[in-house]
């Protein structure tokens, strides 16, 4: 009963602090887009949607595809090819943090 009451507080606490982290990136794409603070915002969705998928939570998805991309992970290599057209080797470039 602890735990589910536990696990209930971290969700109130987390939809709020996914709203407010909602606002704070539009207010960085439209104020500040160099902020800091918008890119460490940036970078925790990152690891969140790894620890969702299955990944560790200490590491972002680009860094996990990038990995997984050198064992031919089909996901990893559609991911891959995706954020490359973004950023030429986002996913080589991001193993490892």
């Amino acid at each position: 009963m602890k735990k589910r009451f536990f696990l209930l507080c971290f969700l109130i606490v987390g939809l709020f602090g996914c709203i407010l982290s909602a606002f704070w990136m539009l207010y960085t794409i439209i104020v500040s887009p160099d902020s800091q603070r918008g890119w460490r915002v940036v970078i925790a969705y990152d690891q969140l949607a790894n620890a969702m998928t299955g990944g560790s939570e200490d590491e972002t998805i680009s860094s996990r595809a990038g990995r997984e991309k050198k064992n031919g992970t089909q996901w990893a290599c559609v991911l891959c090819k995706f954020l490359n057209w973004l950023q030429k080797d986002h996913c080589e470039n991001s193993i490892g943090t």
